[in-house]
């Protein structure tokens, strides 16, 4: 293996600035708007060419079986896309929180698609590599174009947009939310009305998260670092949860909050991004293999 091709990528976690439902499917999803941002808080995964058709999955702070991991169904479906018959040796390093609504396992899904694309020469465009992403998770697509991006539909109908990057503090409390259990919750709002994506980039009073008031009854963890949050900023809730986060004037104001979290929180200091890293990290790899 020491002579296969191979490339790290990071994969970064993301923030929903808001979240409407505006509506429920016959098929049992909801119609969405969100707008996503990316933030420098990143997995890590490392990405190397087998010659056989394997996929191997190692790593840290995986908290599910690695044949069950969207890694490696990533992996799987882009070799059955593609009918490619090599095969890749994955080691992961996880830095985004579990269970955080912060996208962490649909970013590496997406990282894994964007690297074995390149290492595999399966030659797929980004368009093709969202249709395979978005059958592991509606947030997939967002990661594999890797632009902040206006959402609708069930999440993957993206309009890019450009965004301030301010500090953020983000906080995941000691529990994990279901969005299933959310999503099954008969008082959960499914019936906001749209807007328009100027309204939301002139600074629209009228966004929230419709899935907070219900996050907040039935998860009192989530309730309490909100209220101690709002002390600092205006706290918001990203997905469904479990992390919240409260934007800063600067990385120094968060970091002084930061100090004070209490130990039983997960959190972190980060900026929002337009442009996902896994871009810069892959355009790195394709530059540098040209010139050889």
């Amino acid at each position: 293996m020491t002579n296969n091709k191979s490339l790290t990528l990071r994969a970064p976690a993301k923030i929903n600035r808001f979240l409407h439902i505006i509506g429920q499917r016959p098929d049992g999803y909801h119609n969405l708007q969100t707008v996503f941002q990316f933030l420098d808080l990143s997995d890590q995964l490392t990405l190397q060419e087998r010659h056989e058709a394997d996929i191997e999955l190692h790593g840290s702070g995986m908290n599910i079986a690695p044949e069950s991991n969207l890694i490696s169904q990533a992996a799987r479906a882009l070799q059955a896309a593609t009918g490619c018959r090599l095969g890749a040796h994955i080691q992961i390093n996880k830095k985004i929180p579990v269970g955080g609504g912060v996208g962490g396992g649909s970013s590496d899904a997406a990282s894994t698609l964007l690297g074995l694309n390149t290492l595999w020469q399966t030659g797929l465009s980004l368009t093709e590599l969202a249709e395979i992403g978005a059958q592991l998770g509606a947030d997939v697509p967002v990661f594999i174009h890797g632009k902040a991006a206006f959402a609708e539909g069930i999440g993957e109908q993206l309009t890019v947009i450009d965004l301030p990057t301010p500090w953020y503090l983000l906080l995941k409390p000691a529990c994990e939310v279901s969005t299933a259990r959310i999503f099954s919750q008969q008082e959960l709002t499914r019936n906001t009305s749209p807007i328009k994506i100027a309204a939301f980039l002139n600074g629209a009073t009228c966004t929230r998260n419709d899935c907070l008031p219900v996050v907040l009854k039935l998860y009192p963890e989530i309730r309490a670092a909100m209220n101690w949050l709002e002390t600092f900023s205006r706290p918001r809730l990203t997905g469904t949860g479990a992390c919240i986060f409260a934007e800063f004037e600067s990385r120094q104001n968060a970091e002084a909050v930061l100090e004070q979290v209490p130990a039983t929180w997960q959190a972190y200091v980060t900026q929002g991004l337009n442009t996902s890293p896994a871009h810069r990290d892959l355009a790195m790899y394709i530059s540098e293999w040209k010139q050889v």
